[in-house]
């Protein structure tokens, strides 16, 4: 597996990059927003490290960009604790977050979790499951999407929660349900997390995100795929 990792903080990419390789990652490392993005699309990394706050272009701009040509997984860098900057490095279109000082073991264990996610679909592509539903078509093999025909962009989390939907459609999953079912670890951040994903995948799938017909809310407990 190849990560990217891109900081302004030499000493933090030189830490990082030195405890990935000891676990068997080739690690290219950057140090700006414009190289992540420059290194995003001739690497091909299966995996991003992407502060939030560097020169030239900051980790919410690379990370905007990043997802006009890939859907590889990205967890951003932050010094700051606020919920709304987590929500806004969702919205970019980021799978998770690790705040600075963190420990080393949390975010082996973030990347792990992404990873497995990530390419889980891989060892079925001789046996790919394909779901549709509401015009919307999934192939898990190659972990594509599809609305009314034309391929729709997912990241990693997007695809993941929707496929479990899919899998269950009329099943009513709390917030807390999905976090651990997709994020797929004790996540300490903020629900809201959940609400930000299912707006962008109404966004990309549904014809109209305000009055949504696949992906519905159960108030006061959680999400469900349309029965019908």
């Amino acid at each position: 597996m190849k990560l990217l990792v891109v900081d302004d903080e030499r000493i933090i990419v030189k830490g990082i990059k030195f405890n990935l390789e000891n676990e068997g990652y080739e690690v290219v490392t950057g140090g700006d927003g414009e190289e992540a993005v420059a290194l995003a699309r001739t690497e091909h990394p299966d995996l991003i490290i992407l502060d939030l706050m560097m020169p030239k272009l900051d980790g919410l701009d690379a990370c905007v960009q990043i997802r006009t040509f890939s859907d590889v997984p990205i967890i951003m860098l932050t010094a700051r604790s606020e919920d709304m900057d987590k929500l806004m490095g969702f919205e970019c279109g980021a799978d998770d977050y690790v705040t600075k000082p963190f420990n080393i073991l949390e975010l082996k264990a973030r990347i792990k979790a992404l990873l497995r996610r990530a390419n889980s679909g891989k060892a079925a592509q001789a046996e790919p499951e394909a779901l549709s539903r509401g015009g919307v078509s999934l192939d898990e093999g190659q972990r594509c999407a599809w609305k009314d025909g034309q391929r729709v962009e997912l990241t990693a989390r997007e695809f993941d929660l929707i496929s479990l939907l899919m899998h269950n459609p009329g099943y009513v999953y709390s917030r807390e349900q999905l976090l651990d079912k997709v994020w797929g670890y004790d996540y300490q951040g903020d629900y809201r997390t959940v609400d930000v994903h299912v707006r962008r995948l109404r966004e990309k799938l549904e014809q109209d995100s305000a009055n949504p017909k696949l992906i519905l809310t159960k108030w006061g407990v959680g999400y469900y795929l349309s029965p019908r």
